[in-house]
């Protein structure tokens, strides 16, 4: 166990109830102190999180959406800014603050996948039928879009943002360099599906990515 390393045995848990329907992504923001949750309720919320809070938990709806919430994520830059991708085909960048959807990006399908840049400028979006594109922040505009010829699932930048991640049906994560989109390597990860994907953000094994497979087995291992 590492110095830093908290036992289980001295956490505590606590349950945040608001959504109608299955939760299927939820995310903490840069500073820690926001807990956000995208819906099949067609909704997020965001919830604010008080270390050993005992009161009445403080949570903000954010509707717009017309189909499920599949995944979301936080601008790694701003504590109050979050994106959403819903199955609607839109993506949404929202205050966290008011609840307030700020921009919003019309796609070409159903989108289930997202995640930011390092840098915060910009967004990748994954959809049904393994399109990625890839959102400029500030205008909140396509500026890439690549389809593949294979089952893409999680996507993610590395640390640097040089080079990008695809997590496969065919059990691999492809490599590529960024912005570029071009081929750089493949790991063989698994005999199943890949389906998750995270880096390593302190760096400790270089550029880390842990993997889950319909096997349920895990793979980490120290790449690139």
């Amino acid at each position: 166990m590492g110095e830093s390393s908290i036992p289980f045995k001295n956490l505590h848990s606590r349950e945040y109830t608001g959504h109608k329907k299955k939760v299927h992504s939820v995310a903490w923001n840069c500073t820690g102190t926001k807990l956000a949750s995208g819906s099949v309720d067609q909704t997020a919320r965001v919830w604010h999180i008080e270390p050993h809070g005992h009161g009445k938990v403080k949570d903000i709806e954010l509707r717009g959406h017309a189909d499920s919430v599949d995944q979301l994520c936080w601008d790694p830059k701003h504590a109050d800014l979050i994106a959403t991708a819903s199955g609607d085909k839109t993506v949404r960048l929202w205050d966290a603050r008011s609840g307030k959807c700020s921009q919003q990006a019309e796609l070409s399908g159903e989108n289930i996948n997202i995640t930011y840049k390092p840098d915060g400028t910009h967004i990748a979006v994954g959809n049904r039928d393994d399109e990625l594109t890839i959102l400029d922040v500030r205008k909140f505009k396509p500026i890439h879009r690549r389809k593949f010829g294979y089952e893409v699932n999680e996507i993610a930048w590395n640390m640097t943002g040089e080079m990008f991640f695809l997590t496969t049906g065919n059990g691999t994560v492809e490599v590529l360099t960024y912005p570029s989109l071009r081929p750089l390597d493949t790991v063989v990860a698994h005999t199943a599906g890949c389906y998750c994907i995270a880096i390593d953000p302190m760096g400790r094994c270089l550029k880390a990515v842990l993997t889950f497979s319909s096997y349920s087995h895990a793979n980490c291992g120290s790449t690139y």
